[in-house]
């Protein structure tokens, strides 16, 4: 049986995570591989509910409250659905992961990025990705990206420039921080670009 393999997509809203995954997930596909595509907040009953919370509740919620809801829907996603793949030999495509946490709440937020990550940690028991591609985009571009696709903005999304400046910035500082784990890839490239740089990553990984 084919080990399993853990790959997340980061990166602001509208830089193409959903796209890249669905590309990755036909290739392994076709390789002959069993996927298990999958989102945080959201990949089971549970995170759907916690990301109605977190995303469209109306009114304020404490930044440590928001850290500690994407932290509880993680340790029941990681138990209950990435986990149990990865045993299985399966390949799991996640759009975000910690490293989202430590820059949305950590750096977005202005709350201790350690902190942040360190509650994390717990909850998946120290799970780590083979591969974390972060696509990276400007936010002004992918703002104007969002504008054209969405009739609705989501409470992270409805956030001003320098939340999601702060948000680019610490991205990057994470990738530079553990470049083994990182693959950054230039999210203004031509969508065929970037997965044949995701792929040529990948294939160093068997």
């Amino acid at each position: 049986m084919s080990r399993g393999l853990f790959l997340t997509l980061e990166g602001g809203d509208g830089s193409g995570k959903t796209t890249q995954a669905e590309l990755l997930e036909q290739w392994f596909t076709a390789e002959g591989r069993t996927v298990v595509r999958t989102r945080e907040p959201g990949g089971t009953d549970v995170g759907l509910e916690v990301r109605e919370i977190v995303l469209h509740h109306r009114g304020d919620i404490a930044p440590r409250a928001e850290a500690l809801l994407y932290a509880a829907d993680r340790a029941h996603h990681v138990a209950t659905v990435v986990r149990p793949a990865l045993a299985r030999g399966e390949v799991v495509v996640q759009d975000r992961y910690i490293d989202s946490s430590v820059a949305y709440q950590g750096a977005g937020r202005v709350l201790d990025a350690r902190e942040v990550r360190s509650i994390s940690e717990w909850a998946t028991e120290g799970l780590v990705p083979d591969l974390t591609i972060l696509l990276d985009l400007p936010s002004e571009v992918a703002r104007r990206r969002l504008d054209g696709a969405r009739t609705r903005y989501d409470r992270l999304e409805a956030e001003a420039a320098e939340f999601h400046g702060r948000v680019r910035e610490a991205y990057l500082a994470l990738a530079a921080a553990e470049p083994d784990r990182f693959l950054v890839v230039d999210a203004a490239l031509p969508v065929d670009d970037i997965h044949d740089r995701i792929r040529a990553r990948v294939e160093t990984l068997a």
